[in-house]
């Protein structure tokens, strides 16, 4: 990458921009930041995105990004607003609850929130009591830090307590220790997600482990929020869970932001009012905006194709890396994603492997494994997944050029010349896969 050199010649000048817009106007207000946006858009055109929560937005939800839905106030929800002049911020986030509710067969939702983890809490908020317990997935065995993991500030609030997978080989959850611990413990909330965890959950055994107790069931769906839309992994709300909480970036290739569901209205109405004013202000409207478009591509046929796509291409990479020799944790996958434990598998940690990767511009990232002896920013592991690749017209045999382009990384890591030479091959090999809003 060059150089940015800020004011005067921008080094991007002779690169094409995106089709939909010129960025004049930051380009003469701006150029610092104008130099910053041209290399990240040649970062993204010529490299290989594996991060699995990670993924590109369509030329229409980035459009509606970048509109005057930004300069509107609109505290409340459609019909209930504190600030006049709201008939068409209205109409937009109705529309977003309506395809919402329809994309995932549910009674209610709330697209307000500006992020996952803010979703998260704002949930805490609405159904529980300071003090109350909370069962979620531990971190290290692929949980998310707001499912309680102690450097979190929802842990001096709520009390947390944690399962974990049963085998590591094959990536079973242990229920029954599951149940065990809920008797004992009596949670309010069982929290099924996660961030790291390559297989599927059983829902109707989290379920019926919750109905024992008298707890309810949430669902963190972000990572597979896309796949469950387009029906290739099972919906929650089919089992009976209450509420699912999720990012509608990631799979789901919306805008940043979170979003709550209730299988039935009644209990969303306590997930509102926690949202909104119970936990944050006004809604990023042009988002809100964004989310509504983005539901709408998901509800088209060709959306169910890209999410059954999305775990083919991860499975045949998967097995690509094990037919290699290389330890995946949980033997494969059923999802998005894959993770490796680079140390039993090429004799080097996640971090020096996330480097590797990095120099011949295949983005992933370093990730801790079931009960890791190494610290978060050097574990043993590494992450990475298919969205992405997959919104860029990949398929099956292009998973085995990536996975293939890795090995060889790892094969030649101390050769430069290599390793440059590699970086240029998969420049040539991205290069023939555009990137949604820059070259459409």
């Amino acid at each position: 990458m060059r150089k940015l050199t800020g004011y005067g010649v921008s080094p991007y000048d002779s690169l094409p921009t995106s089709p939909m817009f010129t960025y004049d106007a930051l380009k003469k207000e701006d150029p610092k930041i104008y130099d910053a946006l041209m290399g990240e858009m040649k970062r993204q055109k010529e490299g290989v995105e594996l991060i699995p929560s990670e993924n590109y937005i369509s030329p229409a939800v980035l459009e509606v990004m970048g509109t005057v839905f930004n300069n509107k106030y609109s505290e409340g929800y459609p019909g209930k607003r504190y600030y006049g002049g709201q008939e068409y911020t209205d109409c937009v986030e109705s529309i977003a609850i309506e395809r919402a509710t329809k994309l995932f067969r549910c009674e209610h939702a709330n697209v307000q929130p500006h992020a996952g983890a803010p979703a998260n809490v704002a949930l805490y908020f609405a159904l529980l009591e300071p003090g109350d317990t909370v069962m979620g997935m531990d971190l290290s065995h692929g949980g998310h830090l707001t499912h309680g993991h102690p450097v979190t500030y929802i842990t001096k609030i709520f009390n947390f307590v944690r399962y974990k997978m049963k085998d590591v080989e094959t990536g079973e959850i242990d229920y029954d220790e599951m149940r065990e611990v809920a008797l004992r413990e009596k949670p309010k909330i069982i929290l099924a997600g996660f961030s790291a965890y390559p297989r599927e959950l059983d829902y109707a055994k989290m379920k019926a482990i919750a109905d024992e107790v008298g707890a309810y069931t949430v669902a963190d769906m972000a990572h597979i929020a896309g796949m469950i839309a387009g029906g290739a992994l099972r919906n929650p709300f089919d089992d009976g869970f209450d509420v699912i909480t999720t990012t509608t970036h990631k799979s789901l290739r919306g805008p940043r932001g979170g979003m709550i569901l209730c299988r039935e209205l009644e209990l969303g109405r306590k997930i509102d009012k926690s949202v909104f004013p119970g936990f944050q202000g006004g809604p990023i409207m042009q988002m809100v905006a964004a989310k509504a478009v983005a539901f709408g591509e998901a509800l088209k046929p060709e959306f169910r194709d890209y999410a059954h796509q999305i775990i083919a291409n991860a499975k045949h990479m998967a097995d690509v890396f094990m037919q290699s020799g290389a330890k995946l944790i949980t033997n494969g996958t059923d999802n998005h994603l894959m993770m490796i434990d680079c140390v039993k598998s090429w004799d080097m940690t996640g971090q020096e492997a996330e480097t590797l990767f990095d120099r011949i511009g295949i983005t992933l990232n370093k990730n801790m494994i079931a009960d890791d002896p190494r610290k978060p920013m050097d574990p043993s592991g590494i992450r990475f997944g298919t969205p992405a690749v997959t919104t860029r017209g990949m398929k099956e045999h292009d998973m085995k050029t990536l996975a293939n382009f890795m090995l060889k990384a790892v094969e030649n890591r101390g050769d430069d010349k290599v390793i440059s030479a590699l970086h240029d091959e998969v420049i040539e090999f991205c290069l023939r896969f555009p990137v949604p809003g820059i070259d459409s």
